[in-house]
């Protein structure tokens, strides 16, 4: 069973031996991208990646967006890439149509990939929407966050890793 996340979890791993960060698994199961052409995370090496799973109708996700937006309008010029990897929740949410139509109103312009059947969301471990899952220039998750909040926090480490 697939659970929503409303509570604000996260943790930072920026400080930890390099080997003690994991290293970011693929997409993979990916039915179809937005925005761009397909992203591997082997390809994003040497940049860092928000990672951020989202469902079009989750209220939390739909909350998180703006922020989400604006460290990409803020920081892509320094190396940042997001990705929004869309795994539904719920059965309706599977409609590419709607999805393109979701990320149109929310003025979605980084790259969505199309997560239906939760082969990503599985790779990564995820259980929660939103998370956000920061990606460090090896191929490393170093920070994660579930939930709303530590907006601060997580822009932070955006900008302590693109300083570099």
């Amino acid at each position: 069973m697939l659970m929503t996340g409303c509570a604000a979890l996260g943790s930072s791993l920026l400080d930890a031996p390099a080997e003690a960060a994991p290293v970011a698994p693929e997409f993979v199961g990916i039915d179809g991208w937005l925005n761009s052409r397909a992203l591997s995370m082997r390809g994003l090496r040497g940049r860092v990646v928000l990672v951020n799973f989202f469902a079009r109708a989750c209220v939390n996700c739909i909350a998180t967006i703006p922020y989400i937006r604006g460290w990409h309008a803020r920081y892509s010029g320094r190396g940042f890439t997001v990705v929004g990897v869309h795994t539904p929740e719920l059965p309706a949410e599977r409609s590419r149509q709607a999805l393109e139509a979701a990320v149109q109103r929310f003025g979605l312009t980084y790259p969505v990939a199309i997560d239906n059947d939760s082969a990503t969301w599985n790779a990564w471990g995820n259980r929660y929407w939103p998370a956000e899952y920061i990606v460090d220039q090896q191929g490393r998750i170093v920070y994660s966050h579930f939930g709303e909040g530590a907006y601060s926090q997580t822009e932070a480490v955006i900008q302590r890793l693109t300083a570099t």
